[in-house]
C-alpha cells in the first residue's frame, strides 16, 4: 500500500495493517536480544500493564537490532505525512502476553498527552507482531474510527471492536487517539509484540529517551534515530538545544572523545 494511502486509511478509520514487512531472519534477531529480559521474573505491576504480561522497556539502550522497527523506512514513509516534521519517538517497548492473561483496560496512547484535542493526530503508534496475532492469543482489540469521537467513551466488552489478526512479521499503525487494548490471552503460547510510539515534536515524551540513551549511546544510531530520541532541534525554530547549541553537539563530542580514547575505529 503506497504510504500516501495507508496515512488517509489512518485519517479515516483510525488505524491500517501492514502484513509481513519483517522477515523471518530479522524476527528470529529481534527475539534473540529481547530473550535475556523476558525469563518471567518481572510481570505487570497492575491491571493495564498485565499480571501475566512481561514489558521491556528503553529497548535502544538494550540492542541496537531494534532500530530496525524505530526507523523502518515504510512506517517512517507514513508517518512522515501524519506528523509534523522533526516529530519523536515517544515510547519504544516490547509486550509479551502469557496465557491466561486478562483484557487490558480500552485506552488511547494519547491520553497522557494533556492540553491535545481531537482535531488530527498527536501520535502514531505502531504494533510489531512478532508472533501471529489470532483470535485466542491476545490480539490487540480497536474500535475503528474512535479516534474521531468528540467525549464518547468506549464499553468494557464493546460490540464495535474488532481483533488486529495478523501474521508474524506485519505492524499494525494506529493514531493514538484510537481506543484500544491488548486482548485476553486464551491461547497455549505468548503472544510478543514490539511497540514503537511517535509523537508531535512540541509535545513531551512518555519515556525519557535522552537518560534512556545518554549521548555516548546515541553516537551508535544513525541520525533519523537521534532526532527520533531528541538529538534535535524543531524546526521553524530552536526548541530543544542544550546550552545555546544544537543537541547533536552532544553527540559530536561524545564520538570524537570515544575515537580520541581508541574505542572506536
Amino acid at each position: 500500500m503506497e504510504a500516501s494511502k495507508a496515512a488517509e486509511v489512518i485519517r479515516q478509520e483510525g488505524f491500517v495493517i501492514l502484513s509481513q514487512l519483517i522477515d523471518a531472519e530479522l524476527i528470529a534477531k529481534l527475539k534473540q536480544a529481547l530473550a535475556p529480559w523476558l525469563q518471567g521474573r518481572y510481570p505487570g505491576r497492575n491491571n493495564f500493564e498485565g499480571f501475566s504480561t512481561e514489558r521491556v522497556y528503553a529497548l535502544l539502550a538494550k540492542d541496537e537490532v531494534f532500530a530496525e522497527l524505530v526507523e523502518h523506512p515504510i512506517v517512517l514513509g507514513i508517518i512522515d505525512q501524519l506528523l509534523a516534521q522533526d516529530y519523536l519517538l515517544s515510547a519504544n517497548l516490547a509486550i509479551n502476553i502469557h496465557p491466561g492473561e486478562t483484557p487490558q483496560p480500552y485506552h488511547t496512547d494519547a491520553s497522557g498527552m494533556p492540553h491535545t484535542d481531537r482535531s488530527g493526530p498527536h501520535g502514531i503508534s505502531a504494533i510489531w507482531a512478532l508472533d501471529d496475532f489470532t483470535e485466542e492469543n491476545g490480539a490487540t482489540e480497536l474500535i475503528p474510527r474512535s479516534h474521531l469521537w468528540q467525549g464518547e467513551q468506549p464499553r468494557e466488552d464493546d460490540e464495535r471492536a474488532i481483533k488486529a489478526i495478523m501474521p508474524a512479521g506485519s505492524v499494525l499503525l494506529f493514531s493514538g487517539s484510537l481506543y484500544h487494548r491488548g486482548g485476553a490471552n486464551h491461547g497455549q503460547e505468548n503472544r510478543l509484540a514490539i511497540t514503537p510510539q511517535y509523537c508531535q515534536p512540541w509535545l513531551r515524551q512518555l519515556e525519557n529517551m535522552v537518560l534512556v540513551v545518554p549521548p555516548k549511546m546515541a553516537a551508535k544510531y544513525s541520525e533519523r534515530i537521534q532526532a527520533l530520541l531528541g538529538y534535535s532541534v524543531r524546526a521553524p525554530g530552536f526548541m530543544g538545544y542544550v546550552d545555546g547549541l544544537h543537541p547533536r553537539r552532544l553527540i559530536d563530542q561524545s564520538y570524537q572523545g570515544r575515537k580520541a580514547r581508541g574505542e572506536l575505529s
